[in-house]
């Protein structure tokens, strides 16, 4: 119980015991629960010092009906222990900074880079929290505003076939016929075309299946717009998985900026802002290819682990298990 992410409730089967009263008797006994020592402020924060090391991540999570935490992980704990830095209840910058700066001064400023997402309030924390780390914006979360944006113009067709097809069946009523939808060459509907071709729009052209390159070959010939907006996703992508000098991805990203201007798509004017704002940041990435997934994965495990716990009204109890194999 102090090593794993497991349940009382999941000894049960292996042990024969009552999960329900070996978890109170864990928790009122067996454990030192009663007397941790960040017990009366674990729901609003909780502080490891000892965990910070050179290299952090800054990430949030739901962790309990829907509240958002702010989490501070250290990256060269692997997921383990000694992997948590911090977690502060909600995502205020002024609270997780208060937080944050009762680490003493000389160890925050040995941090050397942070990973986090776009929000202006992370930057808030990084720089005012460890001053002298770099800010690197995590290039799946830029990667993501590319993808949403080409997501954003085939559901835009999708509904147009859809109003389409249901003009098409009222015309076909009204005419005492029965209407017959047009197959495309693939055997798809235009409405079941866009619906379908969701997935692979995520994915590479050289890791689809047989059937998804017909299909997109059908999608690119009736709708242009979403080959090009693919395209731009799919160079963008390229950009952070082949290139590692810094000068020359920004020469690449630059092209590709323009490229984005040109193509005129709205769904893309918030890449352009963002690219606007974080560019620096983004290519620091460049430096040393760091990116946020420790900290996704992170976060995975402790939803999975919180998921044991539905029921279970007291979160401190909760956080204080995650401490035991995470701090």
């Amino acid at each position: 119980m102090d090593t794993f992410p497991i349940s009382a409730n999941s000894l049960e089967k292996h042990y024969h015991i009552d999960g329900n009263r070996f978890g109170q008797q864990y928790k009122e006994h067996l454990s030192d629960f009663k007397s941790w020592d960040q017990k009366d402020h674990a729901k609003d924060w909780i502080l490891f010092p000892d965990n910070i090391g050179p290299f952090l991540s800054i990430d949030e999570t739901a962790l309990t009906n829907g509240e958002l935490y702010t989490i501070i992980t250290n990256k060269a704990g692997k997921g383990r222990k000694g992997t948590l830095v911090a977690m502060v209840e909600g995502t205020g910058s002024d609270k997780i900074i208060k937080v944050l700066n009762m680490i003493k001064e000389k160890a925050r400023k040995k941090v050397k880079e942070v990973t986090l997402d776009m929000a202006g309030s992370m930057r808030k924390i990084v720089r005012k929290c460890f001053p002298e780390a770099t800010r690197v914006i995590d290039r799946f979360h830029v990667q993501k505003l590319a993808f949403d944006a080409l997501q954003e113009m085939r559901i835009a067709h999708r509904w147009d076939a859809i109003t389409e097809e249901t003009n098409a069946i009222e015309n076909a009523k009204l005419d005492g016929k029965k209407h017959i939808p047009e197959l495309l060459r693939n055997g798809d509907t235009k409405k079941q075309l866009l619906a379908r071709s969701r997935y692979l729009l995520f994915k590479s052209g050289e890791k689809w299946t047989p059937k998804q390159k017909q299909r997109a070959a059908v999608l690119f010939e009736l709708y242009p717009d979403i080959k090009k907006a693919y395209s731009l996703s799919h160079s963008l992508r390229m950009i952070f998985s082949h290139n590692k000098e810094k000068g020359i991805a920004l020469t690449k990203m630059a092209r590709w900026f323009n490229d984005v201007t040109d193509s005129g798509f709205k769904s893309f004017n918030t890449i352009s802002a963002t690219f606007y704002a974080h560019y620096s940041e983004i290519l620091n990435y460049f430096d040393n290819r760091s990116t946020n997934a420790s900290a996704e994965s992170f976060n995975a495990k402790i939803k999975a682990f919180r998921s044991q716990f539905r029921g279970v009204r007291d979160i401190t109890f909760f956080l204080f298990r995650l401490t035991k194999i995470y701090a």
